[in-house]
């Protein structure tokens, strides 16, 4: 797998939701709402995605919950695009043939065991194999993708935006809600009027991808796929994207630096340790700051991906993902007619406070990551060749600062919490720990991301149970609670599915008789008799027909302690 074209194709001139990018973010966004039976389009200015400029490698567990659910995680799992023996783990080394600072078994990022939160692996493929897995998705699917258009105006008309687009013509497409994902840059977002707030970086980094030649075979028959190196020279990620094709890192430089090609390639050679010839085949720059919209919906324009948020680089595409996944199935709701506006506000409310949170983490982590290169690069890295007692002394001395550091972070991969939001019927706070980055705990509570676990020994897993509806779980022989959501489910005609675990275990783990699923995965609620209300008036909340108001769910939780 190489380059990925996108569809020659003329967009419709009328559909539910139109989105405007051909990333992963946004082709995920329509395999989502496609899965619901919503209206879908995808357009994008590009015509190709180029498997040299790739973004992201890594995908965590959460993210590959997401593609099993999707149906097209065997297709990823397809797009190799180098042998798979190369991937053994994360690697931290002085160089891609020199010492190990860290030892390999710790920092195993695949390898099963205790203090796993979900059933899936983490998977490594290039954005590139993502997005024609999506695309091969999607035709099968008949969903429209088109390249080469490019939007030049949106106008709202009270029930739809209209959204101008400019390709082999100009044409007008009308939809009831626009889904921007077309980047850091965004023209959707400007055109809208959507600020961003945050800081500005005072320094740069360059993404390099260089290809090898002549003289690669000393790294041998099957190098280490994924490394992060540390020498006077270079640091940071070291990884393959194909047979050929490397990602290496360059910098910090000032802002206004514009390094030569030599130089970026010197720091590429150090990376790998030895001497090679090597192209240059994409460099392109980014910044350790945050800029994140002032909001994720205006009117009928919600962002998604970098469009709505960019940060230090680390985990970004999860975050796009996740952004899909919470709004696809309440702009589904809202189209479907089961739910109401306010539940595209929530949208918002829950997903911009994560990003501040995970960003936050990332630019603290970056600069403690900076603070550790500089004090190793003051005790000096040795030459690879250098096997003297005392450069070994030196290299013992940068292993005990790397001791315990860049591990996985669990509470930014699985703790997606939503702790204000209007559509969520909250308990009391008594216990809730704050949400960290380096920890995290199965918790059921509401606006928690419910337990995943095997339903019965042959492989099924709950969040395969649950597929794309509202849930309710049961694991009480009393079935009155269930009765009562299956009759308000069936008044709106509302998707519904009940589960019924009967497991001691399983029951302990989620603390009630009864709990109401998100279709993305979230418990909404849970208890064991109604509320004032019953069971529609949870769905009521649950669907954005009666939200609080953040100072009332405040109120809510004070009354609750």
């Amino acid at each position: 797998m190489s380059d990925v074209r996108f569809p020659v194709a003329t967009p419709p001139d009328e559909v539910d939701v139109l989105v405007v990018g051909a990333g992963p973010v946004g082709l995920s966004a329509a395999i989502e709402l496609a899965g619901r039976g919503v209206d879908v389009a995808v357009v994008d200015r590009g015509t190709s995605a180029a498997l040299v400029r790739a973004g992201a490698m890594g995908h965590s567990p959460r993210v590959v919950e997401h593609f099993r659910r999707w149906g097209v995680l065997q297709r990823i799992r397809d797009g190799w695009t180098f042998p798979p023996e190369w991937n053994r783990g994360i690697r931290v080394a002085t160089s891609l043939i020199g010492h190990d600072l860290v030892s390999r078994q710790r920092r195993a990022f695949a390898e099963p065991g205790a203090g796993r939160h979900s059933l899936a692996a983490p998977i490594r493929r290039p954005q590139t194999a993502l997005q024609q897995a999506f695309l091969d998705h999607l035709a099968d699917r008949g969903v429209t993708v088109a390249g080469g258009w490019r939007v030049e105006a949106l106008r709202e008309t009270g029930d739809g935006v209209e959204t101008t687009v400019v390709g082999a013509t100009t044409r007008v497409i009308r939809s009831r809600y626009v889904i921007s994902a077309d980047g850091g840059s965004s023209t959707v977002r400007r055109l809208a009027g959507i600020d961003r707030e945050g800081g500005y970086a005072d320094e740069k980094m360059f993404r390099l991808v260089v290809r090898t030649g002549a003289g690669f075979e000393r790294a041998g028959p099957a190098p280490s796929g994924t490394n992060i190196v540390f020498n006077q020279h270079a640091s940071g990620f070291l990884a393959a994207i194909s047979t050929r094709e490397w990602r290496v890192y360059a910098g910090p430089y000032p802002l206004d630096a514009d390094p030569p090609e030599h130089e970026l390639l010197a720091v590429a050679r150090a990376a790998f340790g030895f001497d090679l010839d090597l192209e240059l085949a994409s460099s392109t720059t980014y910044y350790q700051a945050t800029r994140i919209a002032s909001t994720f919906r205006k009117g009928r324009v919600l962002l998604a991906g970098d469009a709505a948020h960019v940060r230090t680089p680390g985990g970004n595409l999860g975050e796009g993902f996740g952004d899909v996944v919470n709004l696809g199935w309440k702009l589904a709701a809202v189209l479907a007619g089961h739910g109401a506006d306010a539940l595209l506000d929530s949208y918002d409310d829950e997903r911009r406070p994560h990003n501040w949170r995970v960003a936050d983490h990332a630019l603290d982590r970056a600069r403690r990551g900076r603070e550790r290169l500089a004090e190793i690069r003051r005790i000096g890295v040795p030459d690879d060749a250098d096997e003297t007692p005392a450069a070994e002394e030196r290299r013992d001395r940068i292993r005990a600062l790397l001791d315990g550091e860049g591990g996985e972070a669990p509470g930014v991969t699985f703790d997606e919490r939503y702790d204000a939001s209007g559509i969520i019927w909250y308990e009391h706070l008594a216990g809730e720990a704050p949400w960290q980055p380096d920890h995290y705990e199965d918790d059921p509570r509401p606006g928690h991301r419910a337990p995943d676990g095997y339903v019965d020994p042959w492989g099924d897993t709950l969040y395969d149970r649950l597929g794309n509806d509202l849930a309710l779980l049961v694991f009480t022989g009393d079935r009155a609670v269930e009765k009562a959501f299956a009759a308000a489910a069936a008044d709106r005609a509302l998707p519904f599915t009940v589960v019924h675990l009967v497991d001691e275990s399983v029951r302990a783990l989620y603390g009630a008789d009864t709990v109401l699923v998100r279709p993305d995965q979230h418990v909404a609620w849970r208890g064991g008799p109604l509320p004032a209300g019953g069971a529609a008036a949870v769905l009521d909340r649950v669907l954005g027909h009666t939200t609080s108001t953040t100072e009332g769910i405040r109120h809510e939780l004070t009354a609750a302690v």
